[in-house]
């Protein structure tokens, strides 16, 4: 049993932060949350919810007293711009004791990771998750209200990972030695195409669910309906028609930070079946 220590963890609201705080609870550390909206965090008792802005770095001042982990993202501000503030982040950390920090890699170069990979005053970790298990959740309203699924290229294959087992690892790196200098590509345990994870969700939530492809085309369209600006389209498109080596291949790193095998999407669907299976797709919101 490691030692209680306090951690800060930054982007505490999000897919992985929530996963980051919970894990750290479970194993018996004090967790401090930082959020720019302390009245709408929502996060489990017990977690202190402190106010702050990565974008203005003195404001964590308060927020790292007595911490000796820090998790990190690499965007900040309303807009989720950028984060440039990566020096002074990391020069406050160092002042106030800090000898853990993992930062959470954005999907491409970043300031604020780059200026915690040159700094050798802590034990820094960079987490490398590929698709989350959570982009299913994408799928909810088509499910609820259709019973399927639309996509393009449904062949592609994906490592998918739970985000709890990111989770899991950035609590391990925050807490313990041995994991400084590292950088942590995360996966699943198999590798999926589009079909296996809707059979796999369909299972799960006792109902059909229909598999229709998409052109190129018509899911340019659908994306834009639903709100993606044209980067993001880009993005979309390259990651899913030309998947990169590294989100198509299974590592074990889970299991050799953790102790315990890599969660499968089996067990995120059972997780999370009710929200395919609601009659009304707000009511899961």
């Amino acid at each position: 049993m490691t030692q209680t220590q306090k951690i800060l963890v930054t982007g505490a609201t999000g897919t992985v932060g929530r996963q980051i705080v919970a894990e750290l609870l479970a194993r018996g550390h004090a967790v401090r949350a930082l959020t720019r909206d302390a009245a709408t965090a929502a996060l489990p008792v017990g977690v202190e919810v402190v106010q702050g802005d990565l974008t203005e770095p003195d404001s964590l001042i308060p927020a790292l007293e007595g911490v000796t982990g820090l998790h990190l993202i690499t965007f900040g501000g309303p807009y989720f711009a950028p984060l440039e503030t990566g020096p002074r982040i990391l020069e406050l950390a160092r002042a106030a004791g800090v000898c853990r920090v993992t930062v959470l890699h954005g999907g491409g170069p970043s300031l604020l990771e780059d200026a915690v990979r040159a700094d050798d005053g802590v034990d820094w970790t960079v987490l490398m998750p590929v698709e989350f298990m959570a982009n299913a959740l994408e799928w909810m309203d088509g499910i609820v209200a259709s019973g399927a699924v639309r996509e393009p290229f449904v062949s592609r294959l994906s490592a998918m990972v739970h985000e709890g087992d990111i989770g899991a690892v950035a609590a391990v790196a925050l807490t313990e030695e041995g994991h400084g200098g590292q950088e942590y590509v995360i996966t699943g345990p198999e590798l999926l195409t589009v079909g296996d994870k809707v059979a796999k969700l369909a299972a799960a939530c006792g109902r059909e669910i229909a598999l229709v492809e998409l052109t190129e085309e018509q899911a340019v369209a659908q994306w834009r309906a639903a709100g993606h600006p044209d980067d993001v389209i880009g993005f979309l498109i390259e990651a899913y028609g030309n998947t990169p080596e590294v989100g198509r291949t299974v590592v074990d790193t889970v299991e050799k930070v953790t102790g315990r095998p890599a969660r499968t999407f089996g067990q995120w669907a059972a997780e999370h079946a009710e929200v395919f299976t609601a009659t009304d797709p707000a009511a899961t919101a």
